[in-house]
């Protein structure tokens, strides 16, 4: 989950109340789904559709980690892996990984470069599903992992998103962008101390930081995400000639 922007229901260790894994934060989770007529009638849900429809089709960040999970017997489909929903309003999107499904806030996502950046995040949270038996709802290691590689991957510390921000740093400041974004995205969906979140991140930051699947690359902008893909293709096809 990116923090104040996109959460993951996914799991870690909860505090003395009960912890409901962040599912507070997407209500329609809850609910039956709606007719296709009764969902057309509302504009945020229509907008959402459209956004979504143009990431998929332009954004070299979600091209490649779709590419990637197809390769690896995940394929994602429009219609069945991601869902407009009206979420909290501290949040723009999640993972849902009981049902394997991205959720976008369609009340929250009011620009395309937002919706880019938030299927992008809640994709490496799907690719780590795939690819991994990542235990959400009781290792917070291991959703701290998802979030690092989240914020380090998925253009949430873009130079341009830190100005955006107000926030300017010299030498290391991308690691102090996704380490802070982490720990938010942590607090923001699990009931748990800062220290415990702050100890989650810390512990698994290296490992985590350093794994830059499929990417082979930090993406630190679009340029970036496109030769990443471009190299994903390449090797996709020099291992399918061994």
């Amino acid at each position: 989950m990116e923090a104040g922007k996109s959460a993951s229901p996914p799991g870690a260790e909860g505090g003395e109340e009960e912890d409901d894994f962040g599912y507070r934060l997407f209500p329609d989770r809850k609910k039956e789904p709606q007719s296709f007529l009764v969902r057309s009638l509302f504009t945020f849900h229509n907008r959402c559709q459209l956004m979504l429809k143009m990431t998929l089709e332009t954004s070299p960040y979600a091209q490649l980690l779709i590419a990637a999970m197809k390769q690896s017997g995940c394929t994602v489909f429009n219609d069945r892996h991601f869902s407009c929903e009206n979420c909290d309003g501290c949040v723009s999107g999640g993972f849902d990984s009981a049902t394997s499904q991205i959720v976008l806030c369609q009340n929250n996502i009011r620009h395309q470069s937002h919706m880019n950046r938030v299927v992008a995040h809640e994709l490496i949270h799907a690719f780590d599903h795939c690819r991994a038996h990542v235990d959400w709802f009781k290792n917070v290691k291991h959703l701290a992992c998802s979030e690092i590689r989240a914020a380090n991957l998925s253009g949430d510390c873009t130079l341009m998103n830190e100005i955006a921000r107000f926030k300017f740093g010299l030498k290391g400041h991308h690691q102090t962008c996704v380490r802070d974004r982490a720990i938010r995205s942590i607090l923001a969906v699990r009931k748990v101390s800062r220290e415990t979140a702050e100890k989650a991140v810390d512990e698994v930051f290296d490992t985590c930081f350093n794994d830059l699947e499929p990417f082979g690359r930090i993406p630190h902008s679009k340029t970036d995400a496109k030769r990443a893909y471009k190299d994903f293709l390449n090797r996709d096809r020099y291992t399918a000639n061994l």
